[in-house]
């Protein structure tokens, strides 16, 4: 379990690991941790290059059998279907498929029609889940999470948004065409999962880092949100860490002996 932050909110626990590799086997341990017991799991996932080693352990080890529904954090909206740098497309094929969940059970905010009142019905899609177990994330250079931009409203949910030009710049060459209006979960939203974990490595990602978990809660960092959530996990490499101040974290513990199943490198 990630260990809670005293009162309602607090600073995330805290993992600094030696290198990607190393970040990936504890993010894996830490979304099995986050789901004790033995039932069905509804995981959010995130894409871009740092949750992959994640995925390649997690489909891999013996919890993968639990994961029931994948959450998407969010979707191009001027991105054709087709391509392959879709985000459904994306997590289908480094997730779904190995885990052999069909298609219904892939939840996606609704790029075809980013409307308002599509965007309620997908809020109240995850309601009708039970909301989500763990939502991994990651974070921007410019501090966002899921595509919510600096200045997004900390409170906000799942709507349409136009990309801040650092993403777009950032995410040139993964979509054919577009690639700069989507539909994302809002913060809002995002919180509502009962655990959080994020991911960052890199040392493009330091400055971020530093200010979402030792600066101030703020929508101009809107990866600060994890301050208030009383259990989130932020696990960086050592790069990524490089900017950290000193603060109160909360220490990351030893992983318990239940998360083995995730501890080894695939081959």
């Amino acid at each position: 379990m990630i260990p809670a932050a005293p009162g309602h909110d607090g600073p995330p626990a805290l993992w600094v690991e030696d290198d990607a590799e190393d970040v990936a086997t504890r993010a894996c341990q830490l979304i099995e941790a986050a789901c004790p017991g033995s039932g069905p799991v509804v995981l959010g996932v995130a894409t871009g290059a740092t949750p992959v080693r994640t995925y390649e352990r997690l489909v891999a080890s013996r919890f993968a059998r639990r994961i029931a529904h994948l959450v998407l954090l969010d979707e191009y909206v001027d991105v054709p279907a087709e391509d392959p740098g879709r985000f459904r497309s994306t997590i289908e094929r480094l997730v779904a498929d190995p885990l052999g969940l069909p298609s219904a059970r892939v939840h996606v905010p609704p790029a075809a029609d980013p409307s308002d009142e599509a965007c309620a019905r997908f809020e109240a899609s995850l309601v009708a889940l039970g909301g989500v177990d763990v939502q991994l994330l990651g974070i921007g250079r410019n501090g966002h999470v899921g595509f919510n931009e600096p200045g997004s409203p900390l409170q906000s949910r799942t709507r349409r948004v136009t990309l801040a030009a650092t993403t777009v710049a950032d995410n040139a060459g993964s979509v054919r065409v577009g690639g700069r209006v989507a539909v994302t979960q809002g913060l809002g939203t995002i919180l509502d999962a009962r655990s959080l974990v994020l991911l960052a490595t890199g040392r493009h990602k330091a400055r971020a880092l530093a200010a979402a978990v030792s600066g101030e809660v703020t929508p101009s960092v809107p990866a600060s949100v994890m301050q208030l959530h009383p259990r989130g996990a932020v696990i960086a490499d050592v790069d990524a860490a490089s900017e950290l101040k000193p603060r109160p974290f909360r220490s990351g513990p030893p992983t318990p002996d239940v998360t083995r199943s995730c501890s080894e490198r695939p081959s």
